[in-house]
This record gives C-alpha cells, sequence and structure tokens, in this order.
C-alpha cells in the first residue's frame, strides 16, 4: 500500500478493535480498484466518541464504520440517518460529504444476503435473537418483516423489551423470552452477542437443547465453540463471515460509489480467518 497526499482514510470506531478482519478485506478491495484510501482501526473508548465523530470532519475522513459499542451511541453526533439507519436506530457506516455526517446501516442486509447464499428460509419461520445490542436491532429489523415471529432474549429483561417494543411497532410479531430453557419451537436461533468472541467465554446457550434441522447463526465471524456444538447436533450453521463481507461490500460501494470486488474481500477474509 502506497499512502499519498491523496489519500483519504476510512476508519473503524470501536472497543475493542483488536480482532477486527475489516481492514484486510477493505484494503484488498481498495488495492483491487485501484483507489488511493487507506482503512485503519481506532479504538475509541465509549467516553471519546463524540470527539471521534468530530474529527471525521477535521480530518477529512472518507467515513467509517462503527463496532460494539457505539453503533446507537454514535446517532446523536450525526446530521443524517438513512431511512435504513432510521428504522433500525442503529448506525454502522457513517458517510462523510461537504461537512455533514450521514448515518446508515449494512448489518441488515448483510445477513439477509448471508441468509441467502447459505439456502437458509424465512418465510413462515419463528426466530429468536439473543442479544439486545445494535447488531441485534439490524437482525431483528430484517426478521421482523420476513419471519412470521421473532422473540428477543436478553440478560438484561429490560433491554429486550425495548428491543421487541421497538421492533413490534411495525410488524407486531416480535416478543421476549425469559430463559433459554427451551429452544425446539424456533427454526432459526441468532447469537448476537459478543460471548464466544473470546476464549474461554461461556456458551450463550445450553447446546443440548439445540435440534437436528435448526439453523444456528453466530454474529461472531469464526467458527465459534456454540456453532461447532450445533453442528455436532445436526443443525445447520452459518458464522458472522458472509454477514461482514456483504455489510463490508455495502459499505464500500457508499464510501466509493462504485460496485464493491465482492470475491476480492471474500478471498482476503477467507486467507485470515483461523
Amino acid at each position: 500500500m502506497l499512502i499519498s497526499g491523496k489519500s483519504r482514510i476510512i476508519g473503524l470506531f470501536g472497543h475493542p478493535v483488536e480482532h477486527t478482519l475489516s481492514p484486510y478485506m477493505q484494503n484488498a478491495a481498495f488495492s483491487h480498484c485501484g483507489l488511493d484510501y487507506c482503512y485503519f482501526p481506532f479504538s475509541v473508548q465509549p467516553d471519546h466518541l463524540r470527539n471521534a465523530i468530530a474529527a471525521i470532519r477535521s480530518l477529512n475522513f472518507c467515513g467509517v464504520n462503527l463496532t460494539i459499542p457505539h453503533k446507537e451511541a454514535c446517532i446523536p453526533f450525526l446530521d443524517n440517518l438513512d431511512k435504513e439507519a432510521a428504522a433500525i436506530g442503529a448506525v454502522n457506516t457513517i458517510t462523510h460529504s461537504s461537512g455533514l455526517l450521514t448515518g446508515h446501516n449494512t448489518d441488515g442486509r448483510g445477513f439477509a444476503m448471508t441468509l441467502q447464499e447459505q439456502g437458509i428460509s424465512l418465510k413462515g419461520a419463528k426466530a429468536l435473537i439473543i442479544g439486545a445490542g445494535g447488531a441485534s436491532r439490524a437482525v431483528g429489523h430484517y426478521l421482523s418483516r420476513t419471519a412470521a415471529a421473532l422473540h428477543i432474549y436478553n440478560r438484561t429483561r429490560e433491554k429486550a423489551e425495548n428491543l421487541a417494543s421497538f421492533l413490534s411497532k411495525r410488524e407486531g410479531n416480535t416478543g421476549i423470552i425469559d430463559n433459554l430453557s427451551s429452544l425446539s419451537e424456533y427454526d432459526i436461533i441468532i447469537n448476537a452477542t459478543p460471548l464466544g468472541l473470546r476464549d474461554g467465554d461461556p456458551l450463550p446457550l445450553d447446546p443440548e437443547l439445540l435440534q437436528p434441522g435448526q439453523a444456528v447463526c453466530d454474529l461472531i465471524y469464526r467458527k465459534t465453540p456454540l456453532l461447532m456444538r450445533a453442528h455436532q447436533q445436526g443443525c445447520r450453521t452459518a458464522d458472522g463471515i458472509g454477514m461482514l463481507l456483504w455489510q463490508g461490500a455495502y459499505a464500500f460501494e457508499l464510501w466509493t460509489g462504485i460496485p464493491a470486488p465482492v470475491e476480492v474481500m471474500r478471498t482476503a477474509l477467507l486467507s485470515v480467518v483461523k
């Protein structure tokens, strides 16, 4: 990568960011397309988020991605939200144009493409999301429009209630559950918590409760212990690599205005996934 006086910076704001694979796929895409852009991760603690977003303007960044824990907290610091980000209530991509910062959300579309690639259909399905953060909002936005019913589980009941209420305003098919003692009624189960990101994390659910044929998705972009146990139980599984790929491809197009080289990005990701 050659950095010049004309190079444009695109960042990733999160805390932590050490685990991110986004620089591999985005920088590979920029290089492939001959673009003088550089994608760089920034560890931004929550108390510094306002200043970090202001720096997008002052340092003339082209834009940024946002990850845990900033997807919802960033909204008050932006000038505009696109329709999807406003509907979801969370932002994972910011574009910068003429001093204005616009928030977008490409997570829901990325998740939808992942299911499509895996041949997982939601028509008439009953779905469960574990977790109630920014990623859950994006996935829930998609699921509540396509699945027959959606349930939310979160350790903090209030957060699950808030998310279910938010999603139900449109479709009215979303509720909460208080425990994970029975999972047999669900066609698709999504782990949207960070559990599995670090070695030694507990499993987000008891895999013995899973049934053959269920679809189990983990938004963490590697083969987590949950997915390995789900596979042993006869479940169909999908990790977060597909969602990471497709949300990144849609973000690339927002920043550059050109079609993303998806297969270049996929190859870059798979070369570094453990």
